[in-house]
């Protein structure tokens, strides 16, 4: 009977070990999202550029269900170290490359809560990550009272999509995708020393290898106190599948992950500047609803060096 446990045990899990391959690639693809709309609807000037160093990470034992309810997943975790960079190639086109120079995922044992014992042994995996590369265009001259950009944005598939003895850990999704946004943003009006501003974006994903198209949208708010020494950021992002890509139904293998998944998350970052260049940031992330996607906070610290003062 023992014996029959574990293996009703182990067989309820696998799958959940699988799907985790969903979840990462998500966590990656809010990653993506996230950092291209750091710079919002401003380009930087010729020869201007800007630059951080992060680190990002999740660890996660819960998960959305393709309905949206709430599920226990082994713990799994994923690091990334990135390295953002924004330059101005003209005083209207800025090329931006957001390079996951490393990540690492990794699962926990999965372990039997009737004998204690080991079902299967956690592992993990390092490489570099998917790399992306965007060109943002300026549409409205200097001085505007909004100002309007848009921007072409391709995901390179650099990371590794399969690792590990069952082949369930990767540091990238495998697919190269396509994305068109539009953004638009404008700075409010000062009260006393403090500075404020608003933004926000549109996209279409196009991705291949079945993945479904996407809608992506995100509002951001942000404001400089302490002669704009110190910013505070508030994000509103989302993204909507259209579901038009393969599906768990008809493709049996698992390289096929993070398809015809959304999710609506909220974050939060500090900005402070300890020289007039050089500043520290940290963030949290989380959805408050989703569908395969992870059920947990995520965390980001990094260092930039800002060249356009």
């Amino acid at each position: 009977r023992q014996a029959q446990d574990d293996q009703e045990t182990k067989l309820i899990f696998q799958p959940l070990i699988r799907i985790n391959r969903c979840f990462l690639a998500l966590v990656i693809l809010g990653i993506t999202v996230s950092n291209s709309f750091a710079g919002g609807p401003w380009v930087q000037q010729k020869g201007k550029g800007y630059y951080k160093l992060s680190e990002w990470w999740i660890v996660f034992d819960q998960h959305y269900t393709s309905a949206g309810l709430i599920d226990p997943n082994v713990t799994t975790g994923i690091y990334n170290t990135f390295l953002y960079t924004e330059y101005g190639l003209s005083d209207r086109l800025t090329g931006i490359v957001n390079a996951s120079v490393f990540s690492r995922n990794y699962m926990n044992n999965l372990v039997s809560k009737t004998t204690g014992d080991v079902l299967v042994k956690g592992e993990g995996l390092n490489s570099i990550g998917d790399i992306d590369v965007e060109l943002k265009y300026g549409l409205t001259k200097p001085g505007s009272s909004w100002t309007l950009a848009g921007s072409l944005t391709l995901g390179l598939p650099t990371g590794k999509k399969v690792g590990g003895e069952l082949n369930n850990l990767q540091t990238g999704d495998g697919e190269f995708n396509q994305m068109m946004t539009l953004h638009a943003g404008r700075g409010l009006a000062s009260i006393g020393n403090v500075a404020s501003y608003i933004s926000s974006y549109v996209g279409v994903n196009n991705r291949t290898q079945q993945f479904s198209e996407e809608l992506r949208y995100g509002l951001e708010y942000g404001i400089g106190i302490a002669d704009r020494k110190i910013w505070l950021v508030g994000r509103l992002i989302g993204i909507e599948s259209l579901k038009n890509g393969a599906t768990a139904e008809n493709i049996t293998s698992t390289s096929i992950f993070a398809n015809n998944t959304e999710f609506t998350s909220f974050s939060a970052e500090a900005i402070v500047y300890v020289s007039e260049k050089v500043g520290l940031s940290a963030s949290f992330a989380s959805a408050f609803k989703g569908e395969i996607i992870a059920a947990a906070p995520s965390y980001s610290v990094g260092v930039f060096f800002d060249a356009t003062k």
